[in-house]
């Protein structure tokens, strides 16, 4: 019988076999950007087979029928069953194969594929699970830089204890507005199976899991196939009129149309919106081109009274001022912001900037909400993870102890925490101190001697990012100053 160590062993080989084969693409021209896309392509004919779920093809565009084509007419039959998919079979594979098309050029370089593909042990992926093989690779890419996927994939291990702290049940509406490839709604998924019995769950229970559970939204076409591909392997459904990832902007009137959740996970893009415009939502009191403050208010909007929330966040979150106060305002009078983790430098490598984690639960008033706001400091004299340094779960450890068994804020279990003074990582601020600050929230007290290696400085185009971030902030800032003060600013 073989041991969980011996399973994820299979499932890393079969991974890095996966990944080896991006050489034959690059040699034909396909960019790391599209070589997981490309690549999901024939992996879902394959594990349809695999799978005994080709019923969801249409006759004639099943692995087999590309398989037996001889080399040279396979390339052509391969280009015309991508446009063909996106119009037949199941939703789910219209939805997956949506304007899809293949950037291989060579017959050869498909037929390695192919061929590579139906090599790989199939028997052990099945045993182990189709779900992490697919994540495996999912993360493999995130870690290539080239392939600039970072941006739709939040490190496993932080998302694991996002959700660890957070317990989600069956009893949620659980939603990530900024799905990205569904890391959070899987994360969530494996943990209401870890902690219940799905076994003895009713039929109305059953049906609750399957269509009235997860829900999300994801902005690029090509994060969205990925998303739905990786619920699919993972046995969650993706239904346009139920549950599942939809494709859409949350931040037009589509976000608007997502169900009010009692659990909220997500890790929004940072930045502005493209073309510098606001959202087309109607429901924002606080208007701004600031996607980060846009995706908050989304969030805490939301919420149904009681629900709770677990946001990943940039620093200019905690302290930009003019409309960044007016929300943070608003998001501490409507909920009760009760933990900020501050994160270690290096999780997200591409962008280059420090971020957090927010914890609030929306109140039953829109008043008076948040009382106190913990804040762990896991920043300071902590190493910059990156490729030296991975990020594991047990760097979350002291954390989620800290944290303890508060996934709605109470304040009878924010009583059991212990504040641990100017030189530990864990301390508690009162509301009346924090609005002294002008609701600054951007709160330092450990001095950082901590010494970055030389190996793991952001590459030049990540600190050039981070700079570009600040130098926009501080834009933003000014002309809102200018704006305050009623001063016109001629063109030049």
């Amino acid at each position: 019988m073989a041991t969980p160590n011996t399973n994820k062993t299979v499932t890393q080989d079969i991974v890095a076999k996966l990944w080896n084969l991006c050489n034959v693409l690059k040699d034909d021209g396909v960019t790391y950007h599209q070589y997981v896309t490309e690549l999901t392509y024939l992996l879902f004919l394959k594990m349809a087979k695999e799978t005994h779920t080709e019923k969801d093809l249409p006759e004639g565009y099943r692995w087999d029928d590309l398989e037996t084509k001889s080399a040279p007419e396979r390339l052509n039959f391969y280009r015309k069953m991508l446009i063909d998919l996106g119009s037949q079979g199941s939703r789910l594979v219209q939805e997956i194969f949506a304007n899809a098309s293949t950037f291989i050029k060579k017959p050869t370089t498909l037929s390695i594929l192919v061929t590579e593909i139906d090599k790989l042990d199939w028997y052990s992926a099945r045993q182990e699970g189709m779900g992490d093989l697919y994540e495996g690779l999912l993360e493999k890419n995130a870690n290539e830089k080239k392939s600039g996927a970072g941006q739709y994939f939040t490190p496993r291990p932080l998302i694991d204890s996002m959700v660890a702290v957070m317990q989600p049940t069956l009893d949620d509406i659980i939603q990530d507005p900024a799905a990205g490839t569904g890391g959070f709604l899987i994360s969530a998924n494996r943990y209401i199976r870890e902690h219940e019995n799905p076994d003895k769950w009713t039929e109305t229970q059953q049906r609750k899991y399957h269509r009235n559970t997860f829900y999300g939204m994801e902005l690029v076409q090509d994060a969205h196939r990925l998303a739905l591909m990786n619920l699919m392997l993972h046995g969650l459904d993706s239904d346009p009129e139920a549950a599942g990832i939809r494709y859409g902007d949350t931040l037009s009137p589509e976000g608007q149309a997502l169900p009010k959740a009692t659990l909220i996970l997500t890790n929004p893009p940072f930045g502005t919106k493209s073309g510098g415009g606001l959202p087309s939502r109607d429901d924002f009191s606080f208007p701004t081109s600031n996607k980060q403050f846009a995706f908050l208010q989304h969030i805490y909007r939301g919420l149904k009274p009681g629900g709770r929330a677990a946001v990943v966040l940039p620093d200019n979150v905690l302290f930009e001022s003019n409309v960044g106060r007016d929300i943070r305002r608003d998001l501490m009078d409507k909920c009760n912001l009760h933990t900020i983790l501050r994160l270690p430098t290096g999780i997200f490598y591409a962008q280059g900037v420090k971020t957090n984690v927010l914890f609030f639960t929306r109140g039953e008033m829109d008043k008076g909400n948040t009382q106190e706001v913990w804040v762990y400091d896991l920043r300071a004299n902590m190493p910059s993870f990156g490729k030296r340094t991975a990020l594991e779960r047990s760097h979350f450890a002291e954390f989620e102890a800290a944290f303890g068994d508060a996934p709605l804020g109470q304040p009878e279990s924010l009583k059991m925490r212990q504040d641990t003074g100017e030189e530990g990582r864990f301390r508690r601020f009162t509301r009346e101190w924090i609005a002294e600050r002008n609701d600054n929230l951007d709160i330092v007290w450990l001095k950082d001697e901590s010494e970055v290696s030389a190996e793991d400085l952001p590459e030049p185009e990540a600190l050039a990012q981070e700079a570009l971030g600040e130098l926009e902030a501080a834009m933003a800032e000014l002309y809102s100053i200018i704006e305050e003060l009623g001063v016109g600013i001629e063109n030049e």
